[in-house]
């Protein structure tokens, strides 16, 4: 590992990311002598009605498994418990629980969550391929993001003939600026890579470059190198921007910083 030790040393990088996660990324890309800008491309808050998820978390003790896709989720989830006398802690002790992906798994544990399965790829499709019981008749509770998240998980679980109850946990908006740093960076040409977190940053990282510097937004990143953190970004890319130069594998933060060491700047 030694030789990529400071391999991205003076290169200028932008991780779209929600507000609230940036300096993790930001950390792991120093580190290896990345300059980070930011581009926060979310803004997490509350659903526009509790009723569903309270309604739901009632009802807790009757699902066989409760399944997480996203570290927001189980935040939310578990403040809303919390109000009603119950945590996930004590929950995962009779209900199973199934998390997509290694970061969403890890602030479970933090949280003394007991975590029955995480899918060897950290991506809802590896979730259903690998899920280690027949689902016919289980009932399961899947919270997720109000607007432009996948149904793969629920699609997939009714058609097994499981139970499911899937609820909005949390909404994941779009910024209204970008940093007056990164938008120097970007109009003086000096942002060497980008790298995309999921698809809605891809989604909204478009959308405020159509806002900040017109329908001419895509010649300013053309010379840019794009990274993906996975097959969903890398869809979105595709269809808004372009393909991407790398696609990460692990599907998590250091398998995009692995991505971005392997890229060529010639």
């Amino acid at each position: 590992k030694k030789h990529t030790e400071m391999a991205l040393t003076d290169k200028k990088i932008i991780i779209t990311r929600a507000l609230e996660q940036t300096s993790e990324a930001r950390e792991i890309f120093r580190k290896n002598g990345a300059e980070v800008f930011d581009l926060p491309s979310l803004v997490i808050g509350p659903p526009d009605d509790w009723e569903p998820l309270d309604g739901a978390l009632k009802e807790i003790t009757t699902f066989d498994w409760i399944i997480f896709s996203s570290a927001n989720g189980v935040r939310n989830v578990d403040d809303r418990m919390k109000e009603i006398g119950l945590s996930l802690s004590e929950i995962s002790e009779n209900i199973q629980i199934a998390a997509v992906g290694r970061k969403t798994a890890s602030l479970l544990e933090d949280m003394d969550v007991k975590v029955s399965f995480v899918p060897p790829s950290f991506v809802a499709d590896s979730l259903v391929e690998y899920f280690p019981q027949n689902q016919k008749g289980l009932k399961l509770f899947i919270p997720r993001v109000q607007t432009g998240g996948r149904s793969i998980l629920s699609d997939s679980f009714k058609l097994k003939g499981a139970e499911v109850t899937e609820v909005a946990a949390y909404e994941s908006s779009c910024p209204k600026d970008i940093p007056q740093k990164t938008i120097d960076a970007l109009n003086s040409g000096q942002i060497d890579i980008i790298a995309f977190t999921s698809s809605k940053t891809v989604i909204n990282t478009v959308s405020l470059f159509t806002k900040h510097f017109g329908e001419n937004w895509l010649k300013l990143i053309k010379k840019i190198q794009l990274v993906s953190i996975g097959p969903q970004t890398t869809i979105s890319c595709k269809n808004l921007i372009r393909k991407p130069d790398k696609e990460a594998s692990p599907h998590d933060l250091e398998g995009l910083l692995q991505a971005c060491l392997e890229l060529n700047f010639n």
